[in-house]
């Protein structure tokens, strides 16, 4: 039944390629059409059939279409042949680098008597796809300096997703996260049928097909590329239009074509390690949970604070182990870690980590593509200094700021001008007012507390929190614009890089922009943990599936969350102050700053 279903699916797709060239071949025809008409009335004349004036005029007129024809239908054949097809930003392994990964992928496309791809790069991500890579464009680039490095190249080649040489046909992209989770055989269980894919794809049709659907999509992209001048985007209006119009007629065909090849694929590697397969599944899917909360709870900060995880795909290990210590339906899967890693089959595992933590943060944040002062790597033992620490301080610091540019200067309701507002609050309960030696707009919580503290407005939120979320999203759009952009498209970012627009970093943003009032949340939190800190002998953490995290003697402040939150939207400080008075935190103290 597994054979009928392989052939099954690639007759599929093989009719599909078809339709697909046969639509190819009707563009051809209908684009010769007029020469055609043209060759038949020149004929007509000098056979002495077609004579007269109007046939001289309709000779004349008919040629000079065919002309004008022929020669748009050849510009627009050359810009489908010669347009580069977009490529996947990865990180090409070589062979000298990963020789067991290698013989492993080899050895699985024996078993399933299909071609074995020709090379192998990673993503930072939880997928595996084949890349074709067999466009005439995606030709050789020139060596550098780098290429010259070690057998697998040094961080900077590694990580700006150059093309493979033209012998890289079909290029086999493993997610970096797999490798470091899954254990050798549910590696190869998981890349069953993706290798499978290799044997549909090698028919001629189809990868001819294949060709001419992504010389489309590529002349789409050339058409659709701004600052041209008038005659020259006028042009490409009508090739865009042209690639368009056969793009939409292919669509149907092509979607069509994939789905029988990855049926086939799909039939074929039923019969290789089936039953390891279905164990394999469980942990793509445990995967894909630990990496999205690693990238959006402890990379992100880091990223925003201009330092990059060096090993975040060692960091997915320690964050899958974590969930599986606190989640039952995890149970037993840190028990497959005293087996062989998948990483093993990689000389350098730390050097393609670094590389794929580097491509991940341009990737989903937009960094640089060069380590540099502010884009720095950290590792995970100095996470909690450079990047919690700092973190919170520069948050906190950004908070009185904009508490001085509204005007509050103490606990007890004065402003810078000397006004007093007889609805602010006095001095909080049990802390007592400040000394009279204290600066009046020193960075003290109570400052805080006491400026966000008031009666709640009814289905409002507290007005003197709104303000100041206002103030505090200013002041980060401020921030934002004036920091460094990365420089899309440099020199720096090494050859073949306008395979994929730099420009358009971040490609898969994380989350979407903070509210004023997820900020202000932020903020506070901030200026309580550097409190914590400075009077509480309070430590900054890192937590594996929750990010930077307070420790205080040693445990996790788990219960913070709420009680600012009950400050910052309903001006109550009572859940906070009893939090702070419990935890021996003094909010008239002094914090540092950065």
């Amino acid at each position: 039944m597994t054979g009928m279903g392989v052939e099954a699916g690639a007759h599929a797709a093989r009719s599909r390629a078809l339709a697909v060239l046969r639509i190819r071949g009707r563009a051809l025809a209908v684009a010769l059409l007029p020469a055609a008409a043209a060759v038949i009335l020149l004929a007509g004349g000098s056979t002495g059939h077609l004579v007269g004036p109007g046939w001289d005029a309709a000779r004349w007129v008919v040629s000079g279409v065919a002309l004008l024809v022929l020669l748009a239908a050849a510009g627009v054949a050359l810009v489908v042949a010669r347009a580069r097809p977009a490529v996947s930003p990865t990180v090409p392994v070589s062979e000298e680098s990963a020789p067991d990964l290698y013989r492993m992928v080899r050895d699985l496309a024996d078993r399933l008597d299909v071609p074995a791809p020709s090379a192998i790069a990673l993503t930072p991500d939880c997928d595996s796809w084949l890349e074709d890579r067999t466009h005439p464009p995606h030709g050789p680039p020139a060596r550098t300096p780098h290429d010259q490095r070690a057998p697998g190249g040094d961080l900077a080649s590694l990580g700006r997703g150059h093309p493979h040489r033209r012998t890289a046909a079909t290029v086999l992209v493993i997610g970096s996260p797999f490798l470091w989770w899954m254990r050798v055989g549910e590696l190869r269980a998981v890349l069953a049928p993706v290798v499978a894919g290799t044997g549909p794809s090698a028919h001629p049709d189809i990868a001819a097909a294949r060709r001419f659907v992504r010389g489309l999509d590529a002349t789409v992209a050339v058409a659709s590329a701004p600052g041209r001048c008038v005659l020259t985007r006028t042009v490409c209006a009508g090739l865009g239009w042209v690639a368009r119009l056969l793009l939409r007629s292919c669509r149907e065909h092509a979607a069509e074509m994939e789905r029988g090849v990855a049926a086939a694929a799909a039939e074929r590697a039923q019969a290789v390690d089936y039953g390891l397969r279905i164990v394999a599944q469980e942990q793509v899917g445990l995967a894909y949970a630990g990496w999205d909360r690693l990238l959006t709870r402890v990379a992100l900060p880091a990223w925003r604070m201009g330092r990059w995880p060096a090993r975040l795909d060692a960091g997915v290990v320690a964050a899958l182990t974590e969930l599986s210590r606190r989640d039952r339906l995890a149970e037993g899967f840190a028990s497959r870690l005293g087996e062989r890693p998948a990483c093993d089959l990689l000389e350098e595992p730390g050097l393609v980590d670094e590389a794929a933590s580097l491509l991940a943060a341009r990737l989903f944040h937009g960094g640089p593509a060069e380590a540099g002062p502010d884009w720095a790597p950290v590792d995970w033992d100095d996470y909690p200094e450079e990047v919690v620490d700092r973190k919170w301080r520069s948050d906190a610091a950004r908070l009185h700021r904009v508490l001085d540019t509204l005007g509050i200067r103490d606990t007890t309701g004065h402003s810078t001008g000397g006004r007093t507002d007889p609805a602010a609050p006095g001095p909080l309960p049990g802390t007592g007012p400040a000394a009279p030696e204290t600066d009046p707009a020193a960075p003290t919580l109570a400052r805080v507390l006491a400026h966000l503290s008031g009666p709640p407005a009814p289905h409002a939120e507290n007005p003197r929190a709104a303000a100041l979320a206002e103030g505090l999203s200013a002041e980060l759009a401020r921030e934002e614009a004036a920091a460094p952009a990365a420089r899309p498209g440099s020199g720096e970012v090494g050859p073949g890089s306008e395979l994929w627009d730099d420009g358009a970093l971040p490609l898969f943003p994380l989350q979407p922009p903070r509210t004023p009032r997820e900020i202000l949340a932020d903020h506070v939190t901030a200026m309580v943990c550097c409190a914590a800190m400075d009077t509480a002998g309070a430590t900054p953490g890192l937590d594996w599936l929750d990010g930077p995290t307070l420790l205080l003697a040693g445990e996790r402040a788990a219960d913070l969350t709420p009680r600012v939150l009950s400050l910052t939207e309903d001006g109550d400080p009572s859940p906070l102050r009893e939090w702070l008075t419990a935890s021996g935190i003094r909010p008239e103290k002094p914090v540092r700053l950065v």
